[in-house]
């Protein structure tokens, strides 16, 4: 099987700040991205998921409570929540833009990030895009096709980002569908060990499902056997999660991992590198 290149154009390692640096500012905020910007990161990672109205929102959760506590009226009035969603505020897909624009998803990090809204990546692109590569993760928990996938390729090839980005997802489904869409954009299966991710899929098997071009597995995932199998007899590359410690990052690169996704890039001494 022939497999797309990871951001071949730009230098090694790979670095992506996850979520924005989510170490210092709220997650998957313009206030995060900014400040990638202001410390020199080269990559951004962040999460989409597609409102009950056809957008594309910036935010990692399927519920909006934990970083935006629980509004006094939760979702589409239209669509009754399933039993799981009490307590737990909106649920992105069954909620219009409208609704999710008025959350604030910054005050739980502190009163100087009050306010902060969940971006729309149209516009997040517009203002940030040409100045990072990009993972974007597809959130979503469903085989069924209900146009993430396709509102996420347009949206990439209105911003002109094809060649500066790479899309992945635990969802091996949404990622083929994805690639028959866009196929000139790479991707990635991720997993881990996590008891939330359906037993078949805790080992990376999606890779076969989502007939993808490279791995992020959970960084404690990677040792020389599992490197040495996934690199050198599978022929993938592969772009550990999350690293948040230096001498974490620098034994996988040691491994031959492309790079590293991390919640604090700006520690990790690799910035200057990658830029």
């Amino acid at each position: 099987m022939s497999r797309l290149p990871l951001l071949p154009d730009f230098p090694r390692p790979l670095l992506f700040a996850h979520r924005g640096v989510s170490s210092i500012a709220p997650e998957n905020t313009m206030a995060a991205f900014r400040l990638a910007r202001e410390l020199g990161i080269p990559g951004i990672e962040l999460d989409v998921h597609l409102s009950s109205d056809g957008r594309l929102v910036v935010f990692h959760d399927h519920f909006s409570g934990r970083v935006a506590g629980v509004p006094a009226s939760g979702g589409n009035p239209a669509i009754p929540p399933g039993p799981e969603a009490a307590g737990r505020g909106l649920e992105l897909e069954r909620s219009g833009w409208t609704e999710l624009a008025a959350l604030d998803i910054g005050s739980w990090r502190g009163a100087r990030y009050a306010g902060e809204r969940p971006p729309l990546l149209p516009e997040l692109l517009e203002e940030l895009g040409s100045g990072f590569y990009w993972d974007i993760e597809l959130k979503s928990r469903v085989a069924a096709d209900y146009g993430l996938e396709a509102a996420l390729a347009a949206a990439l090839r209105d911003s002109k980002l094809i060649g500066t980005c790479l899309v992945s997802s635990f969802n091996p489904i949404a990622l083929a569908r994805f690639k028959a869409l866009e196929p000139r954009v790479p991707t990635a299966i991720i997993w881990s060990g996590d008891r939330e991710l359906k037993p078949f899929l805790r080992h990376g098997e999606g890779r076969w499902l989502g007939r993808v071009d490279a791995l992020k597995p959970e960084r404690v995932k990677l040792r020389p056997t599992s490197s040495f199998r996934w690199r050198r007899l599978e022929g993938y590359q592969v772009l550990p999660w999350t690293v948040d410690e230096a001498a974490e990052a620098a034994r996988l690169i040691a491994l031959g991992c492309e790079g590293v996704v991390s919640n604090r890039p700006q520690e990790l001494g690799l910035a200057a590198r990658s830029g």
